[in-house]
């Protein structure tokens, strides 16, 4: 199912759910966001978990008697958090690029002020300042998130550590 979801281009799919909103909100966008990102993460979460089953430590679970449950939430599920915190930063770093752009289209919600709005209403008004300082708190905004998961990514990786 998550195969299938991918083949369809996660922009194109927004926009057509936003397509079919009467009266557009911010939470119907993180709805929509949420509904169509998930697939990265989970894609994620699976692959690390068929990673993490064939390691020793989870042989050693086994041998030792101990169940599934078990295994999975006090072995497998804290050795995987690391990954899935770093996918989740970077998620919200796509999220906000995703609802700034669809602002700046004009599918966002014309009564909340927005990134995405405050750059297209700069350009149609040739102000140049706003443009710049709304495009530099997308940037900041973006990058941090994105250094964020990379630190997390860091602090979390036990290959990483000296």
């Amino acid at each position: 199912a998550i195969e299938i979801f991918l083949c369809f281009p996660s922009f194109f799919l927004i926009l057509t759910f936003v397509g079919f909103l009467d009266q557009p909100s911010i939470a119907w966008f993180m709805l929509i966001i949420g509904f169509i990102g998930w697939t990265g993460p989970a894609r994620l979460v699976r692959a690390e978990f068929l990673r993490l089953k064939n390691l020793d430590f989870v042989t050693a679970a086994r041998a030792a008697g101990f169940g599934d449950a078990r295994i999975i939430f006090r072995h497998v599920m804290p050795n995987a958090l690391g990954p899935i915190l770093v996918t989740a930063t970077f998620g919200v770093a796509s999220s906000v690029l995703t609802e700034s752009s669809l602002s700046f289209l004009g599918f966002g919600d014309p009564t909340l002020p927005s990134w995405g709005r405050i750059l297209s209403y700069g350009r149609d008004t040739s102000d140049e300042p706003m443009m710049l300082i709304a495009g530099a708190a997308i940037f900041v905004t973006v990058s941090a998130f994105n250094l964020a998961g990379e630190g997390l990514r860091d602090a979390l990786d036990p290959r990483l550590r000296k």
